[in-house]
């Protein structure tokens, strides 16, 4: 966690003379319990950006590859990162950030799966929903950042109000549809702040 520490601040350091990032809605980050948090993806930044701006801790999937450069490979998990294979089919990242999530830590995730070439939200990966659906009492916290990434040019991350799994995780609702409900309040924070930001 030390660690963690000084490699936030460090980011934040680095980051911040060139980027300011503003957050908006971190009243909405839970205090405690486990949390699942989802946000588009718009830039490679974006999981310092979000870990910044995040008041807790927070831990990512990383591409697997990264952990076979040799500088990388050290650093990784020292600040909360653990591979997963292309896609979500990778069971061994499955059961890891199950068990993050059900022992009530925060678990970043980018549904769409990678980086979108033309900013605007693509559809979300039924990972998300399967998180969301098998994640214990985890919370979803849905994520928007706001950019683009320009020198000088402020960052926003907006964090939304928590949505309320209970009614899906009752009635045994797929994946696919969670993935949806998240994906839709992930566009709605996005339309609502783009809109003031015109």
């Amino acid at each position: 966690m030390e660690f963690y520490q000084f490699a936030r601040n460090t980011v934040k350091n680095v980051l911040f003379p060139i980027h300011r990032v503003n957050v908006i809605g971190a009243e909405n980050f839970p205090k405690e319990g486990g949390v699942l948090l989802c946000s588009n993806h718009i830039s490679n930044l974006d999981p310092p950006v979000v870990g910044i701006a995040s008041p807790r801790s927070m831990h990512f999937m990383a591409k697997e590859e990264l952990f076979n450069v040799p500088v990388l490979k050290g650093i990784l998990p020292k600040i909360n990162a653990f591979p997963v294979k292309r896609g979500f089919s990778d069971r061994q990242a499955l059961r890891t950030a199950l068990n993050l999530l059900r022992s009530g830590q925060v678990v970043g995730l980018f549904p769409e799966g990678h980086r979108s070439k033309d900013g605007k939200l693509g559809e979300g990966f039924s990972g998300a929903g399967f998180f969301a659906l098998r994640g214990g009492d985890a919370v979803v916290l849905p994520c928007a950042v706001l950019g683009p990434y320009k020198r000088f040019r402020p960052i926003t991350v907006v964090f939304g109000k928590p949505i309320d799994m209970t009614q899906y995780r009752e009635r045994r609702a797929k994946a696919e549809e969670v993935t949806e409900v998240i994906m839709s309040r992930i566009q709605a924070i996005l339309d609502e702040h783009q809109n003031k930001n015109n």
